[in-house]
C-alpha cells in the first residue's frame, strides 16, 4: 500500500469535503494571447479527471500553474485545501507531476534518479531507501533498478517517470499528455499502473489530453477550448447531450449536400472538414433515406454512437483535432 511520506504528514490533513483541486475564475495571458479566460471548476479527492481539447486550448498553462511553475493572472487555484499563490510550499509537497516533455536525467540509472528525487523532498537514510524499493517493486523495476534511464524504452521511462514523481507520497497526481510518444501497447500498460494506483490508495489523478480513448476512462471530463471551460460532466452524461446516432458521409460535395439534404429530408446536416455530419434518433432510417434520396452523390456511410469528438463539435462547431469547423 502506497502511504504518505512522514514530510506530508506533518500537515494537518483537509476535510474530507475539500476538493482535491479546486480553481474560481483562472485566467492567464501571454503576449501575444489569452491562454485561460475565467476558468472555474473543482475535482473530488479520489477521483480520474481529464482535461480535453485540442492543442492551444490551455491544457498546458493550466496545468503548469497547479504545479506552482506559473502564478495565475487573475482568479485563485488550490490543491488539498491550500491555495497555489500563498502555500506554494505546501502545494508542491502534495503533488507529483509528470509532463509531456520527459524530467529523467537519462545518464542516471533508474534508482538514482529515484533516489536525487527523494532528497529534493527532505527524505533520507532508511526512509529513502525503503521509499525507494517501494516504488521500484510497484512498478515493476526491481531488475532495471541499475539500468540508465537513456537506454529505456519509452514505456518504461514513463513507469520510471510515475515512480519518481510518488515516491514522496503525494495525494495529487497531475499529468501532462502522459502517453506523448507511447506506442499502443504502452499507453493500455501506462493506463493500467494509474487504475491500480487508484484501486489501492486515495490518488486523484488529473490528466491533460487530447485523445478521446483516454479521456473516455476518466471519471469526469472538462472540455476546452481557446482557453475557456465549455462544459463538465461524465463521459456518459457529455454522450448523452449529443443523443441519438451519429451520420458521417463522404461525399464529393459535402457543402452542396448537407443543403440538399436540409431541403429534402428536413434533417440538420453540416459539412465538417470535409465531410458530411448529422445526428438522428434514429440512425438506420436517416441512412435509409439519404441512399434512397442521393444515391449518386454519396460516396460512403458510417453510422456510429455519439463520441467526445461528437460533443466537442456540437458544443464549438470545430473538430478536437483542430480540423475544419462545420458549416
Amino acid at each position: 500500500m502506497l502511504k504518505p511520506s512522514p514530510d506530508l504528514n506533518a500537515s494537518p490533513a483537509p476535510e474530507p469535503d475539500v476538493p482535491a483541486v479546486r480553481v474560481e475564475g483562472l485566467g492567464y495571458r501571454y503576449p501575444k494571447h489569452v491562454a485561460l479566460d475565467g476558468v472555474t471548476l473543482s475535482v473530488p479527492r479520489g477521483s480520474l479527471f481529464a482535461l480535453l481539447g485540442p492543442n492551444g486550448s490551455g491544457k498546458t498553462t493550466f496545468f503548469r500553474i497547479l504545479s506552482t511553475a506559473l502564478q495565475p493572472g487573475t482568479g485563485s487555484a488550490s490543491i488539498d485545501g491550500h491555495d497555489l499563490e500563498r502555500e506554494p510550499a505546501a502545494v508542491r509537497r502534495r503533488i507529483g507531476v509528470v509532463f509531456q516533455a520527459p524530467s529523467l536525467d537519462g545518464k542516471l540509472t533508474v534508482q538514482e534518479n529515484l533516489r536525487f528525487h527523494g532528497l529534493l523532498f527532505g527524505l533520507r537514510g532508511a526512509a529513502l531507501r525503503d521509499r525507494a524499493a517501494e516504488m521500484l517493486a510497484l512498478f515493476g523495476l526491481e531488475e532495471r533498478r541499475r539500468e540508465r534511464v537513456e537506454t529505456l524504452s519509452g514505456g518504461l521511462k514513463r513507469r520510471v517517470e510515475l515512480a519518481k514523481c510518488l515516491l514522496p507520497g503525494p495525494p495529487v497526481l497531475l499529468l501532462d499528455e502522459p502517453s506523448s510518444g507511447l506506442d499502443p501497447a504502452a499507453r493500455r500498460e501506462f493506463w493500467r499502473v494509474l487504475e491500480r494506483l487508484r484501486a489501492e490508495r486515495e490518488l486523484t489523478v488529473v490528466v491533460a489530453t487530447h485523445l478521446m480513448d483516454e479521456a473516455e476512462q476518466c471519471d469526469r471530463v472538462a472540455l476546452l477550448d481557446g482557453g475557456k471551460l465549455v462544459v463538465v460532466d461524465t463521459p456518459e452524461a457529455l454522450r448523452r447531450q449529443v443523443g441519438g446516432d451519429v451520420l458521417t458521409i463522404e461525399a464529393a460535395e459535402p457543402e452542396a449536400l448537407a443543403e440538399a439534404v436540409r431541403n429534402r429530408l428536413g434533417l440538420a446536416a453540416a459539412a465538417v472538414d470535409g465531410r458530411l455530419r448529422l445526428e438522428t434518433p434514429d440512425g438506420l432510417g436517416a441512412a435509409a433515406k439519404l441512399l434512397e434520396a442521393f444515391p449518386e452523390r454519396i460516396r460512403a456511410l458510417t453510422l456510429g454512437r455519439p463520441t467526445l469528438e461528437d460533443v466537442f463539435l456540437a458544443r464549438t462547431g470545430r473538430r478536437l483535432d483542430g480540423g475544419g469547423e462545420a458549416s
